[in-house]
């Protein structure tokens, strides 16, 4: 099902009663109870989806791809969010726009370090962001909650909590971020140590352990760090070591062209994505060469993108900086919202991106090459941090998702109109116990669909 395109977002209106009355009348359009529905009768081949997007990817990367999503139905979820945008579009939806992270499932949200040097907590992939209605990104993450809890042994009462607890958190934090002037939601930032730190003191005591050493090691998660475990010294020079197919040096993919011209090339194209960035942070870029190059496999549903780490030795001779460079495409979205203003799919990300992170970056960056390829570029490693909910029992599972959920609700209060989607929600129960209903059900889909990919890959 193709919707009337939404790539614009709701703006925010010109008093504070006209976003009330968007919000309200979006009632008629999308009832709040109407989000436990799933349409089951008319989906299209998840497979079929699936093996669509495999066409234009690095076709002996694709079996990495496959092993991961059927590994469990989680994983499934994770690689499945141009599945799941198909099953949302299928259903009425508010109409309420704002900036989606368009795959924003639990294992999205994760610390990273903030330009001040702070860890923080905040959503931490944008390849899907597009504007769109903001009930999908909520879906998303009730959906992959219950996923989570089924798969660490919860019963479906159970599950089926943590989803509306998640759903509660985003309603309340929604609510009062309606009620704070603009430029507070703008500063708005959950600083994560701390808020780890409570979500361990909340769990039992082996999950509580393994939360905090992660916290503490987390700073440790840097450049150095990455360049000792991915590099060797050769000739006195850092170089990849070869670990296919997960991580393969240009030279073992570009055998017929010559070396130097091939990092002449990629030089101009470091010199493109400097251009990107603003005149401080190129200058910083500027204090770094490109010396070595390597394809590095990422993520679930990215396995078979174009993913390169770029070492950049630095002119000073001390902390090398390593770069990450990720193909970006066409949002799953865009068939159901429309495309993006971006002609640019790498900008298409980094705009969302700066537009829903507190925090971003300093060398985000994108750029467009001869061959016909967009990219993002981001630091490699920045302190960033993903938690691992494996062994999480169902309240520190909740108290999880509420952290998720506050951390979309205020990324969609900067790329929204928040009154009105406030007022859409109200402070009733209905809209979370429906998206309760709705994960679990989901849940259910998912679970199906990936038994169907597994056996389809025999």
């Amino acid at each position: 099902m193709r919707l009337v395109p939404t790539s614009r977002l709701t703006e925010p209106s010109q008093t504070r009663d006209a976003s009330v009355a968007i919000g309200l009348a979006a009632r008629e359009r999308a009832p709040l109870a109407g989000h436990a529905f799933v349409d089951t009768t008319r989906r299209r081949d998840p497979v079929g989806l699936l093996r669509s997007q495999e066409l234009t990817r690095v076709q002996e990367l694709v079996p990495v791809r496959h092993e991961r999503m059927t590994e469990s139905p989680f994983t499934f979820l994770r690689g499945a969010a141009l599945v799941m945008a198909d099953d949302l579009a299928a259903v009425p939806h508010s109409g309420i726009t704002t900036q989606l992270c368009g795959d924003a499932h639990l294992a999205n949200f994760g610390a990273y370090g903030s330009p001040e040097r702070r860890l923080v907590f905040d959503l931490n992939d944008f390849d899907e962001t597009l504007p769109g209605p903001f009930e999908w990104d909520v879906k998303r993450l009730a959906a992959s909650m219950v996923v989570a809890a089924r798969d660490n042994g919860h019963s479906d009462a159970e599950a089926r909590e943590c989803a509306v607890a998640t759903a509660r958190a985003y309603q309340v934090a929604t609510a009062e971020f309606a009620t704070q002037p603009m430029l507070s939601v703008w500063y708005a930032r959950m600083d994560a140590e701390e808020q780890l730190q409570l979500l361990a003191d909340a769990a039992h005591k082996k999950v509580a352990k393994a939360i905090t050493k992660s916290v503490k090691t987390a700073r440790k998660r840097t450049a150095l760090h990455a360049l000792a475990r991915l590099t060797e010294e050769v000739d006195g020079h850092a170089r990849f070591v070869p670990d296919p197919p997960l991580l393969v040096p240009i030279e073992g993919i570009e055998e017929d062209i010559d070396i130097d011209e091939l990092y002449a090339w990629l030089r101009e194209l470091v010199g493109d994505y400097a251009e990107s960035l603003g005149p401080e942070r190129r200058r910083l870029v500027e204090n770094y060469d490109l010396t070595h190059v390597a394809r590095k496999v990422v993520g679930v549903g990215s396995v078979g993108l174009r993913a390169w780490v770029l070492l950049m030795e630095p002119r000073d001779g001390l902390e090398p900086l390593l770069l990450q460079a990720k193909e970006a495409t066409r949002s799953v979205l865009a068939d159901y919202v429309g495309d993006s203003q971006y002609q640019n799919q790498g900008e298409r990300v980094v705009a969302g991106q700066r537009i829903m992170q507190a925090a971003t970056d300093v060398l985000l960056g994108w750029f467009h090459t001869s061959r016909g390829v967009d990219y993002y570029v981001r630091q490699l490693r920045d302190w960033k941090y993903s938690v691992e909910t494996g062994g999480f029992d169902p309240s520190a599972l909740a108290s999880y998702g509420r952290l998720c959920a506050w951390t979309l609700a205020r990324a969609h209060a900067r790329g929204g109109d928040r009154i009105a989607i406030s007022a859409y929600l109200g402070d009733a129960m209905t809209f979370p116990e429906a998206i309760g209903d709705f994960a679990l059900t989901y849940a259910n889909v998912t679970i199906t669909d990936h038994s169907t990919l597994a056996a389809a890959l025999g």
